[in-house]
């Protein structure tokens, strides 16, 4: 019985059609993200008690001046500013939580988990409570600075231990829940000796909220996210080799340690300025990873705007929630994110150990 050949170039074929099979997949995924990222945001604009329509919504974002004067005002003076600081801000956390995790080889990682977002909301409550910059010449951007340097402290320590021969995922994770306690101490004693008003400024950094939004803050934000990109766009193979490991990634030719202090002096700046605008938000840095790990997987192309956009969507979705739990009342987000971050957080350190490569 004749035995039919394997057609030339099969053995190579299959894997390299397989290879454009999960790239389209993940190119998808990446467009699914990309339209729920943009019916969260129609939904935010919505949701709220001026009961105002899709129709409505859609009506001014197309045609404010043929719209009516209120609906303009609560859509484009109230609603927009907060629905877009909401998209960025998520973005900027699940881009830094994502980036730390690779740097750090620890799928525990993220800004608030490890204290960088404690230490942020701690410099920016000295410069509100005591006006004390760390910069000088900080000018209007006290609070951003404090927030910076701090941050920059904390994750300099996380890297700095990180590198220690001997130390531990287990390890990193424990100091940087010290650090969150430290931080959170400190913080307390700012409370308890500033004034009145001070404290109201301290209280918003400690729950995390999105109310003071408006767009010079959204401007800001959105600048260090544009600029922050691109550079870690550049080094995509660079950071996905590093999930191979210290000596793989070098024997690629990737400047390991370059890689990793750049990385980290980036998220500290996304952490920082984020804190310094909406406060402390937690477990956007820990969850929207995760999320686009299980969805695009480690490879940096699709892992990094993945993480970007699923941070975005759920925080943006969070502020829907926030709007909608009690009719007329807006609950800081800070406490939504982590009564759905907590249980995610305990199912990762009791579960299995993640597999970043299958």
């Amino acid at each position: 019985m004749a035995v039919l050949a394997r057609p030339a170039g099969a053995a190579i074929g299959g894997p390299a059609l397989a290879y454009r099979r999960l790239v389209r997949r993940r190119r998808a995924v990446v467009a699914g993200l990309v339209a729920l990222l943009a019916a969260s945001l129609l939904l935010d604009l919505t949701s709220g008690p001026a009961g105002l329509g899709i129709g409505e919504v859609l009506a001014v974002l197309l045609d404010p001046a043929g719209a009516e004067p209120a609906a303009r005002v609560v859509i484009l003076d109230i609603r927009l500013p907060v629905a877009l600081m909401a998209i960025v801000v998520g973005a900027m956390l699940s881009v830094a939580g994502a980036e730390m995790q690779t740097i750090l080889n620890n799928p525990l990682a993220s800004p608030f988990t490890l204290g960088i977002s404690a230490a942020a909301g701690f410099g920016a409550a000295l410069a509100i409570v005591l006006g004390i910059g760390v910069l000088p010449f900080a000018g209007p951007l006290l609070v951003t600075g404090n927030a910076f340097v701090f941050a920059m402290a904390a994750a300099l320590a996380i890297f700095a231990l990180a590198r220690l021969r001997g130390a531990t995922t287990e390890t990193v994770v424990l100091l940087g829940i010290a650090l969150v306690f430290a931080f959170n101490a400190a913080l307390a004693l700012l409370q308890f000796i500033a004034t009145e008003r001070a404290l109201q400024e301290v209280v918003f950094w400690t729950l995390g909220n999105l109310g003071k939004a408006n767009w010079e803050r959204l401007a800001i934000c959105v600048v260090v996210l544009a600029a922050v990109l691109p550079v870690f766009m550049t080094d995509l193979w660079g950071l996905t080799a590093l999930r191979l490991g210290d000596a793989k990634a070098r024997s690629l030719g990737v400047p390991v340690e370059r890689l990793r202090l750049q990385a980290l002096i980036l998220v500290s700046l996304l952490a920082a300025v984020a804190v310094a605008h909406v406060g402390t938000i937690g477990f956007i840095g820990l969850v929207g990873p995760h999320i686009a790990r299980i969805l695009a997987g480690e490879d940096q192309r699709f892992f990094l705007p993945a993480s970007a956009l699923s941070g975005a969507a759920l925080l943006s979705l969070t502020s829907v929630v926030a709007k909608s739990i009690v009719p007329g009342v807006i609950f800081p987000v800070g406490i939504i994110t982590a009564l759905v971050g907590v249980p995610v957080f305990l199912a990762l350190i009791l579960g299995k150990r993640p597999q970043f490569f299958s």
